[in-house]
């Protein structure tokens, strides 16, 4: 995958920073088995009050069913495109399957058309196939990674995202994440070979406010222009506001932990991510 830089003809040309799609499969309408109805609310909830502030608009959106667990064992699957997806910033590769069903899953990086990719214990580490963690080499990089066996995947499912398998005690896994955070998986837990694609999603720079409001996304009001009855960091002459930075609410950001110290999950993390 690569980015588009366009040249400054218009205002909204200017410092636009685009994926250059070359990676998708030109032509192809979205499998219409897998697609299902996707609603908006405009941040309103069943009151029709707004609970959620800075939402509304955008274009209309069709979810993709994507196989997150990737339980279809041994059973060939071609891939016969990768597609754009407007609910992630991944791209989505449909499959076909030797029994003739279809399925979407998260492509991974350098999955190409044509190519076959298997699930199940005894397969092999290559890109795009699923197995247990228990089954996988050390020091591959892996994604789609499930935190429960049989729950489908939950960790590492975004654009450029990956962690790579370092070693296994008893019946864990031991994860190594981007962060530098090292984590236990049980090995009985499923995660996909490769990295997820379209990995420079996060050099991208939209250009203009009106692609924001393409997206669903309405202007955020900074707490500091707010008055001091709005927000905490709001009020003051000129721009002598602020304070330490934090929220409507006043839980502080930027420093502050927020993660709870009882969490049961914590005794799974060995090494906390690095700051």
């Amino acid at each position: 995958m690569a980015i588009r830089k366009l040249k400054p003809t218009t205002p909204g040309q200017r410092g636009k920073v685009i994926s250059d799609f070359a990676q998708l499969t030109q032509g192809n309408a979205p499998e219409k088995s897998l697609l299902s109805k996707k609603s908006k609310t405009g941040g309103r909830n069943s009151s029709g009050r707004m609970t959620m502030r800075y939402i509304g608009g955008g274009h209309k959106k069709r979810y993709r069913v994507i196989d997150f667990k990737r339980d279809k064992d041994n059973v060939p699957a071609k891939v016969a495109s990768i597609e754009y997806d407007p609910n992630r910033t991944a791209r989505i590769a449909l499959l076909n399957y030797a029994d003739g069903e279809k399925r979407y899953i998260l492509a991974p990086l350098n999955l190409a058309v044509g190519a076959t990719v298997l699930s199940g214990e005894k397969v092999t580490p290559d890109v795009g196939n699923a197995m247990e963690l228990g089954s996988i080499p050390l020091g591959t990089i892996v994604h789609n990674i499930e935190l429960r066996p049989g729950q489908g995947a939950v960790m590492a499912r975004s654009a450029g995202t990956y962690a790579q398998l370092v070693s296994r005690e008893g019946k864990y896994a031991l994860l190594k994440l981007p962060s530098g955070e090292t984590r236990l998986v049980l090995k009985t837990c499923r995660a996909t070979i490769g990295t997820v694609s379209n990995a420079e999603h996060f050099s991208t720079r939209s250009g203009k406010a009106g692609r924001s409001r393409w997206l669903g996304r309405r202007p955020r009001v900074r707490g500091v222009a707010m008055n001091p009855v709005d927000h905490p960091m709001g009020g003051g002459e000129g721009r002598a506001s602020g304070g330490h930075p934090r929220s409507r609410k006043g839980v502080l950001a930027k420093g502050y932990k927020t993660r709870a110290k009882k969490k049961a999950s914590s005794k799974y993390i060995v090494e906390k991510r690095k700051k």
